[in-house]
């Protein structure tokens, strides 16, 4: 590599390196580095390198993470919750599963992964508790939930790997993309329920439910299991589910764009609720909003500069295609279990671009790999999902927990990478 493409990397590392050491937004450290290296070492003006904010982009994240809010303001999320875990009834092996359909629904629906994570890890270990199921397989549940619905057309995860793909003229389908990592996670889930004591629970068929007044001391967050049981549906209830599924009929049969659907759908119901709006407001992800627009454009400054474009050839230079292709994906699934998955999806697909570009490797089957690599890692106990797991953990358990989400997560960075090649990357 030459001297710009040493820089840039140098840069991307030191960015990472600040963020972590000190606790700060990655996305305003790569801001100022983007400042720092346009101007100060590629000759760029401050007017080119502002143009590389993906304003696109702010809009989708702040109308979903807007409307998400409002859906938990409003008592949407509980409502969905608690609905769906009375359907139970004592089903002890459903249990896991409808923690997964949950995670899946609200990530797709359009809420960051860490808030998924947070609100039903907490409620989903209180239930592993009372019904005497494996905390870790609940929390995994959780997880692979989360990523399922990861990559519907209204997420988050979907439209920074659209945005990101698009600055490089490449087009996604959406629908095949979220059916492909839906099954995979799916499938990563059935490994955890037979894995972590789903024959037994099978076996134990249905246990009696405790009524909502009898205590299930033992777990810290029993009274949250409880709560989610006495949950009535609401007007504002029915009409935000409405517009949460108008949105998706809507971005998957006319194209129309996500992230303006999703800021009209939230200013209607702001509109018509506005003590809802308060609340939700706080909510939006500001954070993430910030820490993608900076990365995004710090790679663009690259971009601009050229060396985007000369360190995909260097990876093209490995020789066969596949290798290189493989090679990123590993490279995700490395960085992503102790980093920001929406950060690396930023940094790797414009390396892949080319590749893509060429016709080496199919769209589809890349792009689905590349979700899958970068998002199974999560499950890692060093992701925000595995420190929520561990930290609802029971004292007495929480080692053996540790143990479990840390052989999980560090097989997914071999496994995920290596299968999703293999299904979807080496037959196209």
């Amino acid at each position: 590599m030459n001297t710009p493409e040493l820089i840039a990397i140098a840069g991307l590392v030191a960015i990472f390196a600040i963020a972590m050491w000190r606790s700060l937004n990655m996305g305003a450290v790569a801001l100022v580095a983007a400042f720092a290296l346009g101007v100060g070492y590629f000759d760029l003006e401050v007017g080119d390198i502002a143009k590389g904010f993906p304003g696109s982009l702010f809009v989708t994240l702040l109308g979903v993470t807007y409307l998400f809010g409002i859906a938990r303001a409003n008592g949407t999320v509980d409502a969905i919750v608690g609905s769906a875990v009375h359907l139970v009834r004592g089903r002890v092996a459903m249990i896991p599963w409808v923690f997964f359909v949950l995670a899946a629904i609200i990530t797709g629906a359009g809420a960051l992964s860490a808030a998924t994570n947070a609100i039903l890890i907490p409620v989903g270990l209180a239930f592993a508790y009372r019904y005497k199921i494996s905390p870790l397989l609940v929390g995994l549940s959780v997880l692979n939930g989360t990523n399922a619905g990861g990559f519907s057309p209204i997420s988050v995860y979907f439209n920074i790997v659209d945005e990101v793909f698009g600055q490089s003229g490449i087009s996604l389908d959406p629908a095949p993309i979220f059916f492909l990592t839906f099954a995979a996670n799916l499938v990563l889930n059935l490994a955890a329920f037979f894995m972590l004591g789903g024959t037994e629970l099978l076996r134990r068929g249905k246990n009696v439910v405790d009524s909502p007044d009898d205590d299930t001391s033992g777990s810290p967050t029993s009274g949250t299991a409880l709560a989610v049981k006495t949950v009535t549906w609401t007007k504002k209830n029915v009409l935000t589910v409405t517009l949460l599924v108008g949105i998706v009929a809507l971005a998957l049969g006319f194209t129309l764009d996500v992230g303006f659907l999703a800021l009209t759908a939230a200013v209607v119901l702001a509109a018509l609720h506005p003590q809802d709006s308060k609340r939700a407001f706080e909510q939006i992800g500001w954070g993430v909003i910030l820490l993608i627009g900076g990365i995004v454009t710090y790679i663009s400054v690259l971009q601009s500069a050229g060396v985007v474009d000369n360190i995909a050839a260097s990876v093209a230079t490995i020789g066969v295609p596949l290798v290189a292709a493989l090679t990123i994906l590993f490279v995700a699934g490395v960085v992503s279990a102790f980093a920001s998955t929406n950060a690396m999806f930023v940094v790797l697909v414009p390396l892949a671009a080319p590749l893509v570009l060429a016709g080496e490797v199919s769209t589809l089957g890349f792009v689905v790999a590349l979700c899958i690599a970068a998002s199974a890692v999560d499950s890692s106990p060093f992701s925000t999902g595995g420190a929520l797991i561990i930290a609802n953990t029971e004292e007495h358990g929480r080692d053996r927990t540790f143990r479990g989400l840390l052989i999980w997560g560090m097989s997914m960075i071999v496994f995920a990478p290596v299968a999703s090649w293999l299904l979807f990357v080496l037959p196209t």
